[in-house]
Protein backbone atom coordinates (compact mmCIF):
# COMPACT_ATOMS: atom_id res chain seq x y z
CA UNK A 1 0.00 0.00 0.00
CA UNK A 2 1.30 3.44 -0.86
CA UNK A 3 0.79 7.09 0.23
CA UNK A 4 -1.78 8.92 -1.30
CA UNK A 5 1.04 11.35 -3.26
CA UNK A 6 2.70 8.06 -4.40
CA UNK A 7 -0.90 7.38 -6.17
CA UNK A 8 -1.15 10.65 -7.73
CA UNK A 9 2.21 11.18 -9.03
CA UNK A 10 1.94 7.87 -10.76
CA UNK A 11 -1.59 8.99 -12.37
CA UNK A 12 0.26 12.49 -13.19
CA UNK A 13 2.60 10.36 -15.28
CA UNK A 14 0.32 8.12 -16.95
CA UNK A 15 -2.62 10.21 -17.91
CA UNK A 16 -1.30 13.67 -18.51
CA UNK A 17 -3.68 14.88 -20.91
CA UNK A 18 -6.93 12.87 -19.83
CA UNK A 19 -9.16 15.40 -18.12
CA UNK A 20 -8.71 14.99 -14.12
CA UNK A 21 -11.12 17.22 -12.63
CA UNK A 22 -13.89 19.62 -13.67
CA UNK A 23 -16.98 21.29 -11.68
CA UNK A 24 -19.53 23.72 -13.88
CA UNK A 25 -17.12 26.55 -14.15
CA UNK A 26 -13.46 24.94 -15.66
CA UNK A 27 -11.64 21.47 -15.91
CA UNK A 28 -7.88 20.50 -15.77
CA UNK A 29 -6.08 17.52 -17.57
CA UNK A 30 -3.97 15.42 -14.92
CA UNK A 31 -0.78 17.63 -15.97
CA UNK A 32 -2.79 20.35 -14.88
CA UNK A 33 -3.67 19.34 -11.93
CA UNK A 34 -0.20 18.66 -11.29
CA UNK A 35 1.28 21.72 -11.91
CA UNK A 36 -0.94 23.55 -9.56
CA UNK A 37 -1.06 21.09 -7.19
CA UNK A 38 3.27 21.50 -7.13
CA UNK A 39 2.51 25.28 -6.64
CA UNK A 40 -0.07 24.74 -4.28
CA UNK A 41 2.43 22.46 -2.06
CA UNK A 42 4.63 25.45 -2.91
CA UNK A 43 2.72 28.38 -1.30
CA UNK A 44 2.07 26.45 1.54
CA UNK A 45 5.69 26.14 2.01
CA UNK A 46 6.19 29.61 1.38
CA UNK A 47 3.49 30.46 4.34
CA UNK A 48 5.71 28.63 6.69
CA UNK A 49 3.84 25.29 7.31
CA UNK A 50 5.77 22.47 7.80
CA UNK A 51 5.08 18.26 7.88
CA UNK A 52 2.29 17.81 10.57
CA UNK A 53 0.97 21.17 10.33
CA UNK A 54 -2.74 21.65 9.91
CA UNK A 55 -4.62 23.09 7.14
CA UNK A 56 -8.44 24.09 7.18
CA UNK A 57 -10.65 23.81 4.54
CA UNK A 58 -13.93 26.05 4.63
CA UNK A 59 -15.99 25.57 1.62
CA UNK A 60 -18.86 23.97 -0.50
CA UNK A 61 -18.59 21.35 -3.08
CA UNK A 62 -15.54 22.76 -5.04
CA UNK A 63 -12.98 21.42 -7.30
CA UNK A 64 -10.21 22.77 -4.81
CA UNK A 65 -11.00 20.14 -2.37
CA UNK A 66 -8.88 17.88 -5.25
CA UNK A 67 -5.76 20.23 -5.39
CA UNK A 68 -6.13 20.49 -1.35
CA UNK A 69 -6.11 17.03 -0.31
CA UNK A 70 -2.65 16.20 -2.72
CA UNK A 71 -0.84 19.56 -1.99
CA UNK A 72 -1.77 18.17 1.72
CA UNK A 73 -0.56 14.69 0.75
CA UNK A 74 2.52 15.78 -0.54
CA UNK A 75 3.97 18.09 1.87
CA UNK A 76 2.91 15.96 5.21
CA UNK A 77 0.41 18.69 5.65
CA UNK A 78 -2.88 17.28 7.87
CA UNK A 79 -6.10 18.44 6.01
CA UNK A 80 -8.62 19.66 8.61
CA UNK A 81 -11.89 19.37 6.25
CA UNK A 82 -14.81 21.67 7.79
CA UNK A 83 -18.74 20.97 7.46
CA UNK A 84 -19.60 24.60 5.82
CA UNK A 85 -23.07 24.13 7.46
CA UNK A 86 -21.79 24.47 10.90
CA UNK A 87 -22.58 27.37 13.06
CA UNK A 88 -19.52 29.86 13.12
CA UNK A 89 -18.99 28.54 16.73
CA UNK A 90 -18.44 25.12 16.35
CA UNK A 91 -16.09 25.81 13.30
CA UNK A 92 -13.91 27.70 15.65
CA UNK A 93 -13.95 24.96 17.95
CA UNK A 94 -12.71 22.98 15.55
CA UNK A 95 -10.31 25.38 14.33
CA UNK A 96 -8.58 25.92 17.71
CA UNK A 97 -8.82 21.86 19.25
CA UNK A 98 -6.89 21.08 15.60
CA UNK A 99 -4.56 24.17 16.12
CA UNK A 100 -4.55 25.15 12.62
CA UNK A 101 -2.37 26.93 10.99
CA UNK A 102 -4.11 28.11 8.06
CA UNK A 103 -7.46 27.97 6.67
CA UNK A 104 -8.59 28.27 3.09
CA UNK A 105 -12.32 28.40 1.95
CA UNK A 106 -15.02 30.67 0.36
CA UNK A 107 -14.80 34.68 1.55
CA UNK A 108 -18.07 34.35 2.87
CA UNK A 109 -17.75 31.48 4.87
CA UNK A 110 -14.62 32.32 6.25
CA UNK A 111 -15.85 35.82 7.64
CA UNK A 112 -17.88 34.31 9.58
CA UNK A 113 -15.56 33.31 11.58
CA UNK A 114 -13.56 34.56 14.05
CA UNK A 115 -10.03 33.38 13.97
CA UNK A 116 -6.62 34.41 14.49
CA UNK A 117 -5.06 31.80 11.90
CA UNK A 118 -3.66 32.87 8.32
CA UNK A 119 -6.66 33.11 5.81
CA UNK A 120 -6.67 32.43 1.47
CA UNK A 121 -10.35 32.90 -0.14
CA UNK A 122 -10.81 30.98 -2.80
CA UNK A 123 -11.15 32.95 -6.41
CA UNK A 124 -8.59 35.85 -7.20
CA UNK A 125 -6.82 35.61 -3.97
CA UNK A 126 -6.39 31.87 -4.22
CA UNK A 127 -5.16 32.07 -7.67
CA UNK A 128 -2.40 35.04 -6.54
CA UNK A 129 -1.05 33.20 -3.73
CA UNK A 130 -0.54 29.94 -5.95
CA UNK A 131 0.86 32.27 -8.85
CA UNK A 132 4.69 31.98 -9.55
CA UNK A 133 5.10 29.18 -7.66
CA UNK A 134 7.15 26.81 -8.49
CA UNK A 135 6.29 23.71 -10.35
CA UNK A 136 8.90 21.57 -9.06
CA UNK A 137 7.96 17.80 -7.65
CA UNK A 138 7.79 18.09 -3.96
CA UNK A 139 10.42 15.65 -2.41
CA UNK A 140 8.32 12.55 -1.17
CA UNK A 141 9.26 12.32 2.82
CA UNK A 142 5.23 10.66 3.91
CA UNK A 143 4.82 7.62 5.44
CA UNK A 144 1.77 5.33 4.85
CA UNK A 145 1.12 5.87 8.84
CA UNK A 146 1.35 9.82 8.78
CA UNK A 147 -2.03 11.54 9.25
CA UNK A 148 -3.15 12.69 6.07
CA UNK A 149 -6.40 14.57 7.40
CA UNK A 150 -8.24 14.76 10.79
CA UNK A 151 -11.67 14.43 10.45
CA UNK A 152 -14.19 15.77 13.19
CA UNK A 153 -17.00 13.50 14.18
CA UNK A 154 -20.88 15.36 14.06
CA UNK A 155 -20.89 15.83 17.30
CA UNK A 156 -24.48 14.36 18.14
CA UNK A 157 -22.76 12.82 21.60
CA UNK A 158 -21.03 16.18 22.88
CA UNK A 159 -18.59 18.03 21.48
CA UNK A 160 -17.05 17.05 18.29
CA UNK A 161 -13.73 14.38 18.26
CA UNK A 162 -10.71 14.46 15.70
CA UNK A 163 -10.18 11.47 14.39
CA UNK A 164 -7.16 10.98 12.89
CA UNK A 165 -7.03 9.53 9.02
CA UNK A 166 -3.32 8.09 8.03
CA UNK A 167 -2.63 7.40 4.57
CA UNK A 168 -3.12 3.99 5.08
CA UNK A 169 -6.37 4.19 6.60
CA UNK A 170 -7.69 6.74 3.44
CA UNK A 171 -6.41 4.50 0.91
CA UNK A 172 -7.67 1.15 2.48
CA UNK A 173 -11.16 2.77 2.31
CA UNK A 174 -10.77 3.62 -1.29
CA UNK A 175 -9.29 0.30 -2.25
CA UNK A 176 -12.30 -1.49 -1.09
CA UNK A 177 -14.87 1.28 -2.54
CA UNK A 178 -12.85 0.07 -5.84
CA UNK A 179 -13.84 -2.98 -5.28
CA UNK A 180 -17.00 -2.68 -4.93
CA UNK A 181 -18.65 0.16 -7.11
CA UNK A 182 -16.55 -2.63 -9.55
CA UNK A 183 -14.31 0.42 -10.50
CA UNK A 184 -12.67 0.55 -14.46
CA UNK A 185 -10.57 2.74 -16.34
CA UNK A 186 -13.35 4.54 -17.93
CA UNK A 187 -15.71 5.11 -15.11
CA UNK A 188 -16.20 8.95 -14.20
CA UNK A 189 -16.78 10.09 -10.51
CA UNK A 190 -19.37 12.05 -9.88
CA UNK A 191 -19.79 13.99 -6.55
CA UNK A 192 -22.99 15.89 -5.00
CA UNK A 193 -22.70 15.00 -1.59
CA UNK A 194 -19.99 17.00 0.85
CA UNK A 195 -16.37 16.42 0.11
CA UNK A 196 -15.74 17.00 3.35
CA UNK A 197 -16.65 13.95 4.18
CA UNK A 198 -18.03 10.44 2.89
CA UNK A 199 -17.42 11.67 -1.08
CA UNK A 200 -14.22 12.38 -0.23
CA UNK A 201 -12.62 8.73 -0.35
CA UNK A 202 -14.09 7.94 -3.53
CA UNK A 203 -12.33 10.86 -5.04
CA UNK A 204 -8.78 8.89 -4.08
CA UNK A 205 -9.94 5.92 -6.16
CA UNK A 206 -9.32 8.08 -9.43
CA UNK A 207 -5.36 8.04 -8.46
CA UNK A 208 -5.50 4.70 -8.87
CA UNK A 209 -7.27 4.45 -12.39
CA UNK A 210 -6.81 7.47 -13.79
CA UNK A 211 -10.52 8.58 -13.16
CA UNK A 212 -12.46 11.88 -14.35
CA UNK A 213 -14.14 13.79 -11.16
CA UNK A 214 -16.99 15.49 -11.91
CA UNK A 215 -17.77 18.14 -8.97
CA UNK A 216 -21.46 19.26 -8.25
CA UNK A 217 -21.97 22.26 -5.86
CA UNK A 218 -25.74 21.88 -5.49
CA UNK A 219 -28.43 18.96 -4.86
CA UNK A 220 -31.59 19.47 -6.68
CA UNK A 221 -33.07 16.29 -8.27
CA UNK A 222 -34.14 17.75 -11.61
CA UNK A 223 -30.65 19.58 -12.49
CA UNK A 224 -29.11 17.16 -10.64
CA UNK A 225 -30.52 14.16 -13.11
CA UNK A 226 -29.66 16.26 -16.03
CA UNK A 227 -26.25 17.05 -14.80
CA UNK A 228 -25.34 13.14 -14.72
CA UNK A 229 -26.42 12.01 -17.78
CA UNK A 230 -24.85 15.41 -19.31
CA UNK A 231 -21.16 14.20 -17.87
CA UNK A 232 -22.00 10.88 -18.31
CA UNK A 233 -21.43 9.80 -14.56
CA UNK A 234 -21.24 5.94 -13.35
CA UNK A 235 -19.92 5.83 -10.06
CA UNK A 236 -21.43 8.43 -6.97
CA UNK A 237 -21.97 8.46 -3.80
CA UNK A 238 -25.41 9.39 -1.96
CA UNK A 239 -26.69 9.80 1.13
CA UNK A 240 -30.48 7.91 1.52
CA UNK A 241 -32.37 11.37 2.03
CA UNK A 242 -30.91 12.76 -1.56
CA UNK A 243 -32.16 8.91 -3.09
CA UNK A 244 -35.34 9.15 -1.97
CA UNK A 245 -36.03 12.57 -3.06
CA UNK A 246 -34.49 12.04 -6.67
CA UNK A 247 -36.82 8.84 -7.03
CA UNK A 248 -40.00 10.57 -5.37
CA UNK A 249 -39.81 13.78 -7.37
CA UNK A 250 -42.98 14.56 -10.13
CA UNK A 251 -40.08 14.37 -12.93
CA UNK A 252 -38.01 11.92 -12.72
CA UNK A 253 -36.59 10.06 -15.22
CA UNK A 254 -35.02 7.10 -15.12
CA UNK A 255 -33.64 6.80 -18.38
CA UNK A 256 -31.43 9.90 -17.06
CA UNK A 257 -29.51 7.45 -15.09
CA UNK A 258 -28.32 5.24 -17.77
CA UNK A 259 -24.16 5.77 -17.50
CA UNK A 260 -24.81 4.92 -14.13
CA UNK A 261 -23.17 1.81 -12.94
CA UNK A 262 -23.40 2.21 -8.87
CA UNK A 263 -24.26 4.49 -6.50
CA UNK A 264 -22.69 3.93 -3.11
CA UNK A 265 -25.02 4.55 -0.53
CA UNK A 266 -23.94 5.33 3.45
CA UNK A 267 -24.08 7.99 6.12
CA UNK A 268 -26.99 6.69 7.78
CA UNK A 269 -28.86 3.77 7.26
CA UNK A 270 -32.03 3.43 4.67
CA UNK A 271 -35.21 1.89 5.48
CA UNK A 272 -35.31 -1.89 3.69
CA UNK A 273 -38.81 -0.79 2.07
CA UNK A 274 -37.16 2.49 0.62
CA UNK A 275 -35.00 0.67 -0.45
CA UNK A 276 -36.92 -2.08 -2.08
CA UNK A 277 -38.45 1.08 -3.75
CA UNK A 278 -35.33 2.77 -5.00
CA UNK A 279 -34.43 -0.78 -6.79
CA UNK A 280 -37.41 -1.32 -8.56
CA UNK A 281 -37.46 2.18 -9.71
CA UNK A 282 -33.61 2.28 -11.00
CA UNK A 283 -32.71 -0.73 -11.35
CA UNK A 284 -29.13 -2.79 -9.58
CA UNK A 285 -27.27 0.28 -9.20
CA UNK A 286 -27.06 0.50 -5.35
CA UNK A 287 -24.30 -1.01 -3.23
CA UNK A 288 -24.48 -0.22 0.41
CA UNK A 289 -21.19 0.13 2.45
CA UNK A 290 -20.82 0.74 6.46
CA UNK A 291 -18.65 2.52 8.14
CA UNK A 292 -17.97 5.18 10.06
CA UNK A 293 -15.22 7.96 10.77
CA UNK A 294 -12.92 5.89 12.54
CA UNK A 295 -13.26 3.39 9.97
CA UNK A 296 -14.51 4.84 7.18
CA UNK A 297 -16.63 3.37 4.55
CA UNK A 298 -15.95 -0.12 4.38
CA UNK A 299 -16.58 -2.27 7.92
CA UNK A 300 -18.64 -4.32 5.57
CA UNK A 301 -19.62 -3.65 2.03
CA UNK A 302 -22.29 -5.12 -0.12
CA UNK A 303 -22.44 -5.22 -4.31
CA UNK A 304 -25.05 -4.14 -6.29
CA UNK A 305 -26.79 -7.98 -7.26
CA UNK A 306 -26.30 -9.21 -4.01
CA UNK A 307 -28.30 -6.13 -2.22
CA UNK A 308 -31.25 -6.87 -4.34
CA UNK A 309 -32.18 -9.97 -1.92
CA UNK A 310 -30.40 -8.79 1.26
CA UNK A 311 -32.17 -5.46 1.21
CA UNK A 312 -31.79 -5.49 5.42
CA UNK A 313 -28.07 -6.28 5.19
CA UNK A 314 -24.80 -3.60 5.22
CA UNK A 315 -23.03 -6.68 3.54
CA UNK A 316 -19.67 -8.58 4.66
CA UNK A 317 -16.64 -8.11 5.84
CA UNK A 318 -14.52 -5.34 4.21
CA UNK A 319 -11.21 -6.31 2.49
CA UNK A 320 -9.07 -4.19 5.07
CA UNK A 321 -10.47 -5.14 8.37
CA UNK A 322 -11.51 -7.87 10.92
CA UNK A 323 -14.96 -7.71 12.92
CA UNK A 324 -16.48 -9.76 15.80
CA UNK A 325 -19.73 -8.62 17.55
CA UNK A 326 -18.95 -8.56 21.55
CA UNK A 327 -21.31 -8.24 24.61
CA UNK A 328 -21.13 -5.73 27.52
CA UNK A 329 -18.41 -8.56 29.13
CA UNK A 330 -16.62 -7.65 26.03
CA UNK A 331 -16.52 -11.56 25.07
CA UNK A 332 -17.84 -12.61 21.24
CA UNK A 333 -21.75 -13.24 21.23
CA UNK A 334 -22.82 -16.35 19.23
CA UNK A 335 -23.68 -16.00 15.46
CA UNK A 336 -27.26 -14.50 15.42
CA UNK A 337 -26.95 -12.84 18.48
CA UNK A 338 -27.22 -9.19 18.95
CA UNK A 339 -23.75 -7.69 20.13
CA UNK A 340 -21.15 -4.22 19.47
CA UNK A 341 -19.83 -4.82 16.37
CA UNK A 342 -15.65 -4.05 16.87
CA UNK A 343 -13.19 -3.96 14.39
CA UNK A 344 -9.38 -4.01 13.45
CA UNK A 345 -7.33 -3.66 10.57
CA UNK A 346 -5.66 -0.83 8.33
CA UNK A 347 -8.95 0.68 8.23
CA UNK A 348 -9.23 1.88 11.83
CA UNK A 349 -8.32 5.45 12.78
CA UNK A 350 -5.07 6.29 14.47
CA UNK A 351 -7.06 7.73 17.74
CA UNK A 352 -8.59 10.93 18.23
CA UNK A 353 -6.25 14.27 18.12
CA UNK A 354 -5.69 15.87 21.39
CA UNK A 355 -7.66 13.08 22.93
CA UNK A 356 -6.35 10.12 24.95
CA UNK A 357 -8.89 8.92 26.83
CA UNK A 358 -11.42 8.86 24.37
CA UNK A 359 -9.14 7.01 22.42
CA UNK A 360 -8.40 4.82 24.84
CA UNK A 361 -12.18 4.43 25.68
CA UNK A 362 -12.60 3.49 22.07
CA UNK A 363 -10.06 1.33 21.01
CA UNK A 364 -9.15 -1.53 23.40
CA UNK A 365 -7.06 -4.39 22.83
CA UNK A 366 -6.30 -2.67 19.14
CA UNK A 367 -10.20 -3.93 18.46
CA UNK A 368 -12.41 -0.42 17.36
CA UNK A 369 -15.24 -0.28 19.01
CA UNK A 370 -17.92 1.57 16.92
CA UNK A 371 -20.93 1.69 19.59
CA UNK A 372 -23.31 0.14 16.82
CA UNK A 373 -25.58 -2.99 17.80
CA UNK A 374 -26.29 -5.67 14.87
CA UNK A 375 -26.30 -9.75 14.59
CA UNK A 376 -24.57 -11.40 11.75
CA UNK A 377 -26.40 -14.47 9.81
CA UNK A 378 -25.10 -17.66 8.79
CA UNK A 379 -23.59 -16.38 5.51
CA UNK A 380 -21.22 -13.77 7.75
CA UNK A 381 -23.57 -10.56 6.91
CA UNK A 382 -24.17 -8.28 9.28
CA UNK A 383 -27.62 -6.63 9.97
CA UNK A 384 -27.53 -3.23 12.39
CA UNK A 385 -29.82 -2.66 14.78
CA UNK A 386 -29.13 0.28 16.47
CA UNK A 387 -26.84 2.62 17.98
CA UNK A 388 -26.15 1.24 21.33
CA UNK A 389 -26.59 4.49 22.96
CA UNK A 390 -30.14 4.22 21.16
CA UNK A 391 -31.82 1.62 22.55
CA UNK A 392 -34.76 1.99 24.68
CA UNK A 393 -35.37 -0.04 28.06
CA UNK A 394 -39.04 0.29 28.75
CA UNK A 395 -40.34 -2.19 31.58
CA UNK A 396 -37.23 -3.92 31.16
CA UNK A 397 -37.02 -5.12 27.60
CA UNK A 398 -34.80 -3.81 25.30
CA UNK A 399 -36.75 -2.05 22.18
CA UNK A 400 -34.49 -1.16 19.10
CA UNK A 401 -35.98 1.86 17.28
CA UNK A 402 -34.73 1.03 14.02
CA UNK A 403 -37.20 -2.04 14.11
CA UNK A 404 -40.25 0.53 14.43
CA UNK A 405 -39.02 2.64 11.94
CA UNK A 406 -38.44 -0.05 9.91
CA UNK A 407 -41.98 -1.01 9.88
CA UNK A 408 -43.42 2.63 9.70
CA UNK A 409 -41.47 3.08 6.40
CA UNK A 410 -43.68 0.66 5.43
CA UNK A 411 -46.90 2.85 4.36
CA UNK A 412 -46.55 4.69 1.61
CA UNK A 413 -47.14 7.95 3.31
CA UNK A 414 -44.20 8.26 5.43
CA UNK A 415 -41.29 9.82 3.91
CA UNK A 416 -38.91 9.39 6.63
CA UNK A 417 -39.40 8.71 10.17
CA UNK A 418 -36.90 8.73 14.13
CA UNK A 419 -38.29 6.72 16.55
CA UNK A 420 -36.85 7.54 20.53
CA UNK A 421 -37.24 7.05 23.98
CA UNK A 422 -39.60 9.27 26.12
CA UNK A 423 -38.84 9.51 29.88
CA UNK A 424 -41.73 7.76 31.70
CA UNK A 425 -42.81 7.41 35.67
CA UNK A 426 -44.17 3.84 35.22
CA UNK A 427 -42.31 2.29 32.50
CA UNK A 428 -38.65 3.70 32.40
CA UNK A 429 -38.86 5.14 29.02
CA UNK A 430 -41.86 5.22 26.31
CA UNK A 431 -41.77 4.55 22.70
CA UNK A 432 -42.01 7.98 20.46
CA UNK A 433 -42.26 8.34 16.63
CA UNK A 434 -41.68 11.25 14.80
CA UNK A 435 -43.09 11.18 11.20
CA UNK A 436 -42.20 13.29 8.11
CA UNK A 437 -45.03 12.62 5.35
CA UNK A 438 -44.86 12.74 1.68
CA UNK A 439 -46.66 15.82 0.07
CA UNK A 440 -50.31 14.97 -0.18
CA UNK A 441 -50.48 12.77 2.68
CA UNK A 442 -52.53 12.97 5.83
CA UNK A 443 -52.24 10.12 8.44
CA UNK A 444 -53.69 9.64 11.73
CA UNK A 445 -52.29 8.37 14.44
CA UNK A 446 -53.85 5.51 15.23
CA UNK A 447 -53.29 4.33 11.71
CA UNK A 448 -49.16 4.06 12.18
CA UNK A 449 -49.80 2.78 15.77
CA UNK A 450 -52.50 0.24 14.41
CA UNK A 451 -49.69 -1.03 11.57
CA UNK A 452 -47.17 -1.32 14.46
CA UNK A 453 -49.00 -3.38 16.29
CA UNK A 454 -49.51 -6.48 13.14
CA UNK A 455 -45.99 -6.45 13.05
CA UNK A 456 -44.75 -6.00 16.24
CA UNK A 457 -44.83 -7.15 19.77
CA UNK A 458 -47.42 -4.86 21.55
CA UNK A 459 -44.65 -3.43 23.87
CA UNK A 460 -42.65 -1.86 20.86
CA UNK A 461 -45.03 0.05 19.78
CA UNK A 462 -44.99 3.65 19.57
CA UNK A 463 -46.78 5.34 23.09
CA UNK A 464 -47.38 8.58 20.51
CA UNK A 465 -46.40 9.78 16.99
CA UNK A 466 -46.01 13.37 16.34
CA UNK A 467 -46.40 14.54 12.50
CA UNK A 468 -43.13 17.05 11.77
CA UNK A 469 -42.29 18.61 8.97
CA UNK A 470 -38.86 17.71 8.95
CA UNK A 471 -36.16 15.70 11.01
CA UNK A 472 -33.25 17.52 13.17
CA UNK A 473 -30.03 16.33 10.53
CA UNK A 474 -26.47 17.16 11.08
CA UNK A 475 -24.71 18.94 8.51
CA UNK A 476 -24.08 15.69 6.86
CA UNK A 477 -27.74 14.29 6.62
CA UNK A 478 -27.33 11.75 9.62
CA UNK A 479 -30.71 12.56 12.20
CA UNK A 480 -30.22 13.87 15.14
CA UNK A 481 -31.77 11.36 17.47
CA UNK A 482 -30.44 13.49 20.82
CA UNK A 483 -32.35 16.32 19.33
CA UNK A 484 -35.28 14.23 19.47
CA UNK A 485 -34.64 13.15 22.96
CA UNK A 486 -34.14 16.18 24.75
CA UNK A 487 -37.35 17.44 22.87
CA UNK A 488 -39.05 14.67 24.80
CA UNK A 489 -37.24 15.68 28.33
CA UNK A 490 -38.54 19.45 27.59
CA UNK A 491 -35.44 20.74 26.50
CA UNK A 492 -35.28 23.69 24.31
CA UNK A 493 -32.35 24.04 22.19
Amino acid sequence: MQTIAHLAKKAFKRYPKKIAVKDENRSVTYEQLRDRVYQLHAALVEAGLKKGDRVAVLMSNRMEHVELDLAAAFGGFIKVPLNYRLHPKEIEYILDHAEAKIMIGEEALIQQVETTCQTVFIGADYEEWMKSKSHIEPALSIEEDDIFTIMYTSGTTGKPKGVMLSHRNVTSSAISLALVCEITPDDVVGHVAPLTHGSNFLSHISWMFGLTQVVFNKFTPVDFLHDLEKEKVSVIFMVPTMVNLMIQDSNFDVEKLRYIKSINMAGSPIAASKLKQAIETVGPKFIETYGLVEAPMTITMMPRFELTDRLESCGTTGPFVEMKLVGDDGNEVKQGDIGEVTCKGPLVMKGYWRNEEATADTIRDGWLYTGDLGWVDEYGYLHLVDRKKDVIISGGMNIYPREIEEVLNKHEGIRETSVVGKPDDKWGEVVVAYCVLNEGYSIKQEELIHLCKNHLASYKKPKEIRMVQELPKSGYGKILKRELKEMEKGVTK
